[in-house]
């Protein structure tokens, strides 16, 4: 275990050990279309987008969080203990690090498509839209790829994506499975 601040990083080994015994209340973090496309089996969606902590009663068993990579579990898990909650986890790695283990999701092969390829295929036909635009019409739709690749940019040096927190709330999103 690595110790953050309050918050405590486990393994996929121990989270096993822990729901083994059925000794933790785990918590995906992640938007419902991801929770609907792949998750741990025994785990409750509480999205951080609507997160609020008080939502959870359950003061007996620790809290572990996890999400697609850690980030998201992370920034819950300060959510958690800012609002006065002990005994709150988060699983490294997030998601992937649980697969690597060889450990079981249950996956739903109807769920609507990740959150992260809707980015890129909206941003990536607003950047040929304007490319085209731009080249045959008039050059002044070249802002369009300009603002969409500066909103790319800005995503990733700040770790937010506006645009998937937008596409996040359409309701096929919202459909848990």
């Amino acid at each position: 275990m690595v110790q953050t601040a309050k918050l405590t990083e486990i393994d996929a080994a121990t989270l096993k050990q822990w729901l083994d015994y059925n000794s933790i209340l785990l918590i995906d973090v992640r938007e419902p279309s991801e929770y609907a496309e792949e998750h741990i089996p025994e785990a409750k969606l509480l999205p951080l987008s609507n997160l609020q902590p008080k939502q959870i009663t359950s003061e007996e068993k620790p809290i572990v969080l996890y999400c697609r990579s850690g980030n998201r579990s992370a920034q819950a898990g300060k959510k958690f203990i800012a609002a006065g909650m002990n005994n709150i986890y988060h699983l490294q790695g997030g998601l992937p690090t649980w697969k690597a283990a060889g450990l079981p999701t249950k996956i739903n092969p109807r769920a609507p498509i990740s959150i992260m390829r809707q980015v890129q295929i909206v941003a990536g036909s607003l950047v040929v839209t304007g490319t085209l635009l731009g080249a045959f019409v008039s050059p002044w739709f070249l802002i369009l790829s300009g603002f969409v690749g500066s909103g790319l940019v800005f995503a990733g040096v700040t770790n937010t994506c506006a645009m998937g927190m937008l596409l996040a709330k359409l309701p096929y999103n919202k459909r848990m499975g």
